[in-house]
Order: C-alpha cells, then structure tokens, then sequence
C-alpha cells in the first residue's frame, strides 16, 4: 500500500512539473493569448521562409506575429495576414517586405512606415510589399553573369 502512495506521489509531481514547463514555454516562447491585437493583411510575390508563427518586426523590435498564410488562386500571390500590438499605430503608407536575418538565418516581415498623416485600422491591408529574394537565385546569376 506504501509503494502506491509513493507512486501516486511521485507522478503527482511529475505531471506538476510538466504543467509548469509548458505553462513557462508558451508564455516566453510567443505562444501564449496576446491580449491587445489587431489584424493587417500584405500580399507578396514570395513569401518564401514565411510561416504561422514568424515575427512581424519594426526597427529590429517584435511588434506582431504571422497568423495566416495561404495561396490567392486568381493572383498567384501569397497573402499573409498578421497580428500587430495595439498602441502600435501604423500611417497607411507603410510598407512591408519579407526580410532575413543573414545568410543562415531566420526569416521575418519587416514593417517599414512611411510619414501619411492617416493610418491603417484593424483588418487593411498593406499594399506597398517586397518579396524574399533567394540567396540561390542569387548565386546563379552571378555564376552566369560570370561566364558571359
């Protein structure tokens, strides 16, 4: 009866510590509820390195996070739709491009704002995009440029 009681126990603070552990990741690992968003959506002619889940940046700082990511049919254009912090105020001439951290690095949206006097509200859309440009795509032209 003991060794029950122990077992009991023992799980007990196992499943304690697993609780703890997950409550701890999602909190500092951007997975817990943001109170205080709002959505803006940007079509890019690539969005290569772009998932649910990549940071929306503003001069180096997180200010958002990509929440949707799909295919438009019609324009062959990849539409994302991000969350950005309330108290964050973006003029509708902002614009936004796909950026890398470096050669071997993560990839990210860059949001780059522009100087309008209006501004964007919850659910608009950045029209002013910049694609991913492909460090291979790169290297080829400059391989083929080299031979000619």
């Amino acid at each position: 009866m003991a060794s029950h009681t122990s077992e009991v126990i023992v799980g007990g603070v196992v499943v304690a510590a697993a609780v703890g552990f997950m409550a701890y990741a999602s909190q500092f690992g951007g997975l817990a509820p943001q109170g205080g968003v709002y959505p803006l959506t940007a079509s890019f002619r690539s969005a290569e390195g772009v998932t649910v889940g990549t940071d929306v940046r503003l001069a180096g700082v997180k200010i958002g996070t990509v929440t949707d990511l799909d295919l438009d049919t019609q324009t062959f254009r990849a539409n994302a739709t991000f969350s950005i912090q309330d108290g964050i105020i973006l003029p509708d001439d902002t614009a936004a491009t796909v950026a890398s951290e470096g050669l071997l690095g993560g990839t990210f949206i860059e949001i780059l704002p522009g100087g309008s006097p209006f501004n964007y509200e919850a659910g608009d859309e950045i029209v002013d995009t910049e694609s991913s440009v492909s460090i291979i795509s790169l290297l080829l032209k400059f391989v083929a440029g080299g031979d000619e």
